[in-house]
C-alpha cells in the first residue's frame, strides 16, 4: 500500500462552479469521495461490499479546509492518510492538489463500519482488519498532518 495513497487526475466539471466563478463548495466533498472510492477498492469496502457481505461504510463527521480556489477544467489528485483505526471506525486525513502542486482543500473525515441489517456500527470482518491494519502500517510514519484534529473558531483580535 503506498503512503499515503494518491487517486487518479480527476477534472473539475462546468456544472460545478458557483456563481463565483469557482467550484462551488459541495464539489470538494464529491472529489474527497471519489478519492475515498478508490481507496475503498484497496480496503475491500467498494460497491461489490456491501451488497455481497451486508456491511458498507457511513460517514460520520467530515470537516473541510478551503485553502485555494478551483476552477473549470482544474486537473487534481487527491491523498489519502489513515490517521487512526480501531475495529469498527477510522479518522482519515486528505489533501486536494492541483495538478501543478499546490493544495487546494483538506479534509478530515471519521468513518464507521455499518452491518447494514441494523443499521448498526460493527467491527470489520477479519480480512477487512486485516488490510486496514496494513494501511495504517504503512501509513504510520507518514508525519501527522498539521491541520488534524483543529476545531472551528473565530480568532478575535487581542486589542
Amino acid at each position: 500500500m503506498t503512503a499515503p495513497f494518491m487517486s487518479s487526475l480527476m477534472e473539475v466539471k462546468p456544472d460545478w462552479i458557483d456563481y463565483n466563478g469557482h467550484l462551488n463548495m459541495a464539489y470538494y466533498s464529491v472529489l474527497f469521495d471519489q478519492c475515498g472510492d478508490q481507496v475503498y477498492e484497496q480496503l475491500g469496502l467498494g460497491p461489490d461490499y456491501a451488497s455481497s457481505r451486508g456491511f458498507t461504510t457511513y460517514t460520520a463527521e467530515f470537516h473541510i479546509r478551503y485553502r485555494r480556489e478551483l476552477h473549470v477544467g482544474d486537473k487534481v489528485r487527491c491523498s489519502f492518510q489513515l490517521l487512526d483505526h480501531n475495529d469498527r471506525s477510522f479518522h482519515s486525513y486528505q489533501e486536494l492538489f492541483h495538478e501543478d502542486g499546490w493544495l487546494a482543500a483538506t479534509g478530515e473525515a471519521l468513518g464507521l463500519h455499518i452491518d447494514r441489517s441494523g443499521p448498526r456500527v460493527a467491527p470489520y470482518p477479519p480480512d477487512i482488519a486485516e488490510k486496514m491494519a496494513a494501511m495504517h502500517a504503512a501509513h504510520a510514519s507518514l508525519p501527522r498532518p498539521d491541520g488534524a484534529g483543529g476545531s472551528i473558531a473565530i480568532r478575535h483580535r487581542s486589542r
